[in-house]
């Protein structure tokens, strides 16, 4: 067997694969290995993972301190009461958006409010000012539209501009009774840099993590339940400006 390692870049974060393959494997496409499943759930979880983690890397790829993130309701005269009508609703709105803006870069998903059950859409935009957001949508409420944060603290450590917390809300929004794609995201969003895989000289482990990217520094390790270990690096974040705080 072959010692493997991938690295992913998206925006601030490196992520590092570390994996096994056939000796007579060509590294250089190896990919993790295959899983089998006892159960479509097992299935379905381990799809909903992967869908995931592309979603949070494209966010963190695309979005910065200068994107917003906005919050839209629906007033009475334009109340959503199923997924079908609330998406017409939306991609109607990013298409305004995209006909004046059209290289702004888009992420959207919509879902129900845990108390009162009314549709609701999040979106996170780049490259629109703020002005013309808030004028284009006229179907309810802009009740929230501001700037990414520059600096996000994850179990006290300052992470600089890793949105993953952020993403994963989002995602979370969607619900299999919905129906359609998880998310939305505009074609022109960047893809994450995905090096190509090469063999690895050193065993690594959970104590013995590979060497972080000049810059940056480690923040996660796993060991995941499908054939990889799993690294997290982040950028190290310019120390925030204590008098900008006060």
């Amino acid at each position: 067997m072959k010692r493997v390692k991938r690295r992913i870049f998206a925006g601030v974060i490196c992520e590092q694969e570390v994996y096994y393959v056939a000796d007579d494997v060509d590294v250089k496409q190896a990919r993790p290995p295959r899983q089998r499943f006892k159960t479509e759930e097992e299935r379905e979880k381990h799809r909903n993972e992967i869908s995931r983690r592309k979603f949070v890397n494209k966010v963190n790829e695309n979005f910065g301190p200068s994107s917003s993130y906005v919050t839209l309701t629906f007033d009475e005269d334009n109340e959503c009461h199923d997924p079908k009508s609330c998406r017409q609703l939306m991609n109607r709105y990013i298409r305004r958006l995209k006909y004046r803006y059209p290289e702004a870069v888009i992420a959207a998903v919509y879902g129900q409010g845990k108390t009162t059950s009314r549709f609701h859409i999040h979106m996170l935009i780049e490259g629109i000012p703020k002005e013309y957001i808030l004028a284009q949508w006229t179907y309810g409420n802009v009740t929230d539209c501001r700037g990414l944060r520059e600096h996000n603290i994850y179990d006290g450590v300052d992470h600089g501009r890793d949105y993953t917390a952020l993403a994963n809300y989002l995602f979370n929004h969607w619900k299999p009774e919905y129906g359609g794609h998880r998310y939305f995201m505009t074609r022109n969003a960047r893809e994450p840099e995905t090096e190509t895989p090469r063999e690895a000289k050193r065993e690594y482990s959970e104590t013995r993590p590979p060497r972080a990217p000049k810059g940056y520094m480690l923040v996660e390790i796993r060991n995941t339940p499908y054939g990889y270990l799993y690294f997290k690096y982040v950028k190290i974040p310019e120390k925030q400006d204590r008098r900008k705080r006060e």
